[in-house]
């Protein structure tokens, strides 16, 4: 028979699963630039700000459970935690994948900027930092946090979630979110679309003269001009469709 101390540990560890895995892939926690153990810190401090809302809720699982069932709810709680934090992180990886499409459309191609430990063109850590900054700045992430308690209202620990049924949500958010980041990104595609074509033809008709060459700094600079007059509203439209889907 579990003491009663040894059920309080092991549910506050359960809890610790499930809010850790979903905080070291969430979207702005899970940034390289961040020390894991300053990662690891806030899981911990988290989980204990959040373990005597839920200890009830888990507390049923583990009392009585043997060996084995424990083991089954760790991993449980990993898978549950892990589609969590990915769902939410497949946004900001889109946005930063249209993001690369938008410098490419631009002109700005040349990797020279490490964000995320990977090289990528100058304007995606642009964007993709201002996303993250705009995520904390309006308090999306005290959202996160209150769909990981609610989380326990429809994946209870003695059930977790099924494989399929984790799949599947991760499948239909990576469709919305691919979805949001091209209209967020639409004014980018109509410019790359009708200054590619404008490039072509003028190629095809003056096939003596460089006219690729020639148009980059035009083409930069439009691309920089509409960069500027868009990128208010593209983080805004970005921001409010993902608020919307945290509350959700």
């Amino acid at each position: 028979m579990i003491s009663g101390v040894s059920v309080s540990i092991l549910s506050t560890f359960l809890i610790f699963c499930r809010v850790g895995t979903c905080m070291m892939v969430a979207p702005g926690y899970s940034r390289a630039n961040i020390p894991p153990q300053v990662r690891l810190f806030l899981a911990v401090s988290v989980t204990l700000m959040l373990t005597p809302l839920l200890e009830a809720s888990v507390r049923p699982a583990v009392e009585g459970a043997p060996a084995s069932d424990l083991i089954r709810l760790i991993f449980s709680e990993l898978f549950v935690g892990l589609v969590i934090g990915l769902t939410a992180r497949m946004f900001f990886a889109a946005l930063e994948t249209l993001a690369t499409f938008v410098a490419s459309g631009i002109g700005l191609t040349m990797p020279s900027v490490a964000d995320d430990n990977e090289h990528v063109p100058a304007l995606v850590p642009l964007i993709t930092l201002t996303a993250v900054v705009v995520f904390f700045v309006t308090g999306q992430h005290w959202e996160l946090l209150r769909g990981l308690i609610g989380s326990y209202q429809i994946w209870l620990p003695a059930t977790g979630i099924s494989a399929e049924g984790g799949l599947a949500q991760l499948v239909d958010h990576l469709s919305q979110a691919f979805t949001l980041a091209l209209r967020v990104a639409s004014p980018f595609v109509v410019y790359a679309v009708i200054v590619n074509f404008a490039v072509g033809l003028a190629n095809k008709l003056t096939p003596s003269i460089p006219v690729y060459f020639i148009s980059l700094p035009f083409v930069l600079m439009g691309g920089l001009i509409l960069l500027y007059i868009t990128c208010r509203e593209m983080v805004l439209q970005f921001s409010i469709a993902f608020a919307a889907w945290l509350a959700g």
